[in-house]
């Protein structure tokens, strides 16, 4: 896929230039790179058009997409192994139970150990690590889309599950919102970076968020039964 950026605190520079994060970065970009139109319309094709769960647009399709381009793991699928070299799907933001509900949570993050720049010493590290929230969801939710990753990044009184330090959200720019068969009411690329100015001392932490050019030679179209819009595939 096609990618467009808007950068955040220096956050594109910080990821491309601190020896920690290059290589994840490398990797999302490249997983991002990697999906194909003809991967996009296989997945759809073969896991909702004319199936029992339809949907009517890419979402689920990238969003499924993604999880296995990062090849990555729940925490139950975890469970008893090293976490500190995978990423992590669904994380949970708090590390103490009572804040571990589906609100508290990131769509994926990843643990990263980076150089403590505070200190004149390179074998000094402290843990951080990066956030990721894809937004397909309505618009009223971006603010929440944009917090969560400070949250996660930020220190407070509530012990993390993964300490983070920067965050990216990835969109639909409106292009692929119009030919993905996304909802009009959902946030895109644009939204996120024009929300980014009035909220600059909430935001905190570094941010890149990242849109997903639309598809050349397809787009989504609609059709009606039962009352419900369901989704196509149809060549350009």
């Amino acid at each position: 896929m096609e990618i467009t950026k808007h950068s955040h605190r220096h956050a594109e520079a910080i990821l491309k230039n601190v020896p920690e994060y290059e290589p994840l970065w490398n990797e999302i970009e490249k997983m991002l790179y990697d999906i194909s139109e003809s991967d996009l319309i296989e997945h759809f094709q073969q896991n909702f058009e004319g199936k029992e769960e339809q949907t009517k647009s890419l979402s689920k399709t990238v969003n499924s997409l993604i999880y296995s381009g990062l090849n990555a793991k729940t925490p139950r699928e975890l469970q008893g192994m090293d976490d500190s070299n995978v990423w992590i799907a669904e994380s949970q933001i708090f590390g103490e139970s009572e804040y571990g509900l589906n609100e508290w949570r990131l769509d994926f993050a990843r643990k990263v150990k980076v150089t403590d720049l505070a200190v004149l010493d390179k074998t000094k590290q402290i843990d951080a690590g990066i956030s990721i929230e894809v937004a397909f969801n309505n618009a009223g939710s971006a603010a929440w889309n944009l917090i969560k990753p400070v949250i996660a990044s930020e220190l407070n009184h509530v012990k993390k599950n993964i300490q983070t330090s920067i965050g990216i959200v990835i969109a639909a720019t409106e292009e692929f919102k119009k030919s993905g068969g996304f909802d009009s009411t959902v946030g895109t690329f644009e939204t996120y970076s024009k929300m980014l100015v009035p909220m600059r001392d909430l935001i905190s932490v570094p941010m890149l968020i990242i849109g997903l050019e639309a598809p050349k030679t397809f787009k989504i179209v609609h059709d009606r039964k039962n009352g419900k819009l369901y989704g196509r595939v149809e060549m350009i």
